[in-house]
C-alpha cells in the first residue's frame, strides 16, 4: 500500500518534470508559430530599353528578365531573417549595349545598365522589440525620396549595402536611423561592388504640416588612399488641404566636403519644390541646385536613385564641374485606364565658364496601368536636347512585371 509520502513524492517529481519540459514546449510552439509565419514569394519584369545617342558608338537595345525570389521567416523572439536571390537575364540574344563598369561590350553601343548577373540581393537577420528595428546583413537602404541614399530600384540589378542598420521609433512622430556600411554592392554586377566604411545618420520629426530631417552622410572608400566625401543637410516636406486644393511643399539645403589626398573640395545642395493637386491633376514646380567649387567639383551624391532625379537619360549620373541647376515642372493625373507623368528640365551650369553654360533640356513622359490582378504594364520615352556638353540622346522603355 502506497503511502501519502510516496503520492507527495510523486507529484512532486510530476511537477518538476512539467516545469523542465514547459519552457522546451514554448520553444517549439515558437518556432513552429515563426516558420507558419514564413513567406515566400516571386517576381518577374521583363524589360525592353532602347537607346540613340548622336555619337560615334552604336545604338543600343536590351531585352532583358529580372527573377526575385525571396523568402521571409516569421518572427521568433523578436528574430527574423530575409533572404532575396536575384537573376538578371538577357532575353533572346537581345544584348546589344555597353555595361562600361561590367567590362560587357566595353565602347561598342550606348550604355544600357542591366548586366546579366546572379546574387545576393539580400541576405539579413532582424530583430524588432517595440519601436526597435535592427538589421545585420546584406539589405536594401532607402532614405527620405533617395535623392542621397537609395536601391536604384529602375535597374533590374538593385543596390544593396553590406551593413548593420538600426531604425528607433522614439514615438509617433520622432525617428532615428543609424547604419554602417562596408560594402556598396551596385547596379553594374559584383565585379563593380565597392568596399567602403560609411556612416549614415537620419533623424525625422514629424508635425502636422510635414516632416523635418536632418542628416549626415559620410561616406569613405576603403581603398588604403585618403578619402571622404562628407555631407550634412536638413529638409521639410509636407502637404496643407484646404476645400478644394492640396498644396505640396518641399524644401532642402546640404553642404558637402570632398577631401583626398591631393584635393579638397566642398560645395552646396539646394532644392526648393511647390506643388498643387487640383481635380485629380498633380502639378509640380521646382528647382534643385548642385553646387559647384569654382567650376572644379560638383556636388556628389554616389548612394542615390539617381535616375529619379535631373531627366530619366541619365545624362547626370555625375555631376559635372561647373555643378548643375535644374529648373523642372511636372504633371500627373489618371487618363486612357492608367496614370501619365509629363516632366520637363532645363539645365546650367551652377559656375558657367566661357565655354559651358547651357546643359541643354529634356523631356519625359510615362505610362503605367495594370492589365490583370497582378500584372502591370509600363511605357517611358525621354528625349534629351544638348547644351554646351553632351550629346543629343532618345531613350524608349517597355516593360511588363507581376509578383506572387
Amino acid at each position: 500500500m502506497k503511502t501519502p509520502v510516496s503520492f507527495f513524492k510523486r507529484g512532486m517529481l510530476a511537477s518538476l518534470i512539467s516545469a523542465a519540459l514547459l519552457p522546451a514546449a514554448q520553444a517549439a510552439t515558437e518556432w513552429h508559430d515563426a516558420l507558419s509565419d514564413s513567406k515566400a514569394s516571386a517576381s518577374f519584369r521583363l524589360r525592353y530599353e532602347g537607346a540613340n545617342q548622336d555619337n560615334a558608338v552604336k545604338d543600343a537595345s536590351a531585352l532583358t528578365l529580372r527573377t526575385l525570389l525571396s523568402f521571409e521567416s516569421g518572427e521568433y523572439n523578436g528574430f527574423s531573417f530575409k533572404a532575396d536571390l536575384e537573376d538578371v537575364t538577357i532575353v533572346m540574344g537581345q544584348g546589344d549595349y555597353t555595361v562600361g563598369p561590367a567590362g560587357y561590350n566595353p565602347g561598342e553601343y550606348s550604355v544600357i545598365a542591366d548586366p546579366e548577373t546572379t546574387e545576393l540581393n539580400q541576405g539579413y537577420v532582424q530583430f524588432k522589440n517595440d519601436g526597435l528595428t535592427v538589421k545585420a546583413g546584406r539589405q536594401i537602404i532607402a532614405l527620405d525620396g533617395h535623392r542621397f541614399v537609395g536601391h536604384v530600384g529602375w535597374r533590374q540589378d538593385w543596390q544593396t549595402y553590406d551593413a548593420v542598420s538600426v531604425n528607433y521609433k522614439v514615438s509617433e512622430k520622432l525617428n532615428a536611423f543609424y547604419a554602417y556600411l562596408n560594402k556598396r554592392n551596385r547596379i553594374f554586377g559584383e565585379a563593380a561592388d565597392i568596399d567602403s566604411k560609411d556612416h549614415l545618420l537620419n533623424v525625422s520629426y514629424q508635425d502636422d504640416f510635414g516632416k523635418l530631417t536632418a542628416y549626415a552622410y559620410l561616406l569613405e572608400v576603403d581603398n588604403n588612399i585618403d578619402n571622404s566625401l562628407d555631407t550634412y543637410g536638413v529638409s521639410y516636406a509636407g502637404a496643407y488641404k484646404t476645400d478644394s486644393v492640396k498644396w505640396l511643399y518641399n524644401a532642402e539645403f546640404a553642404t558637402q566636403s570632398s577631401e583626398a589626398a591631393a584635393t579638397d573640395y566642398s560645395a552646396t545642395y539646394a532644392m526648393l519644390e511647390a506643388g498643387a493637386v487640383v481635380s485629380g491633376v498633380t502639378a509640380k514646380l521646382g528647382y534643385e541646385l548642385l553646387g559647384s567649387d569654382d567650376g572644379m567639383y560638383g556636388f556628389a551624391t554616389p548612394l542615390a536613385t539617381l535616375h529619379k532625379f535631373n531627366g530619366w537619360s541619365d545624362q547626370w549620373l555625375g555631376t559635372p564641374g561647373q555643378g548643375l541647376q535644374d529648373v523642372y515642372v511636372s504633371a500627373a493625373t489618371k487618363f486612357a485606364g492608367g496614370n501619365w507623368l509629363f516632366v520637363y528640365h532645363d539645365f546650367s551650369a551652377d559656375e558657367a565658364s566661357s565655354t559651358v553654360d547651357d546643359l541643354g533640356s529634356e523631356i519625359n513622359i510615362q505610362y503605367t496601368t495594370k492589365i490583370a490582378e497582378k500584372f502591370s504594364f509600363g511605357a517611358k520615352y525621354a528625349n534629351y536636347s544638348a547644351g554646351d556638353i553632351k550629346v543629343d540622346t532618345d531613350k524608349l522603355w517597355v516593360w511588363i512585371a507581376t509578383k506572387f
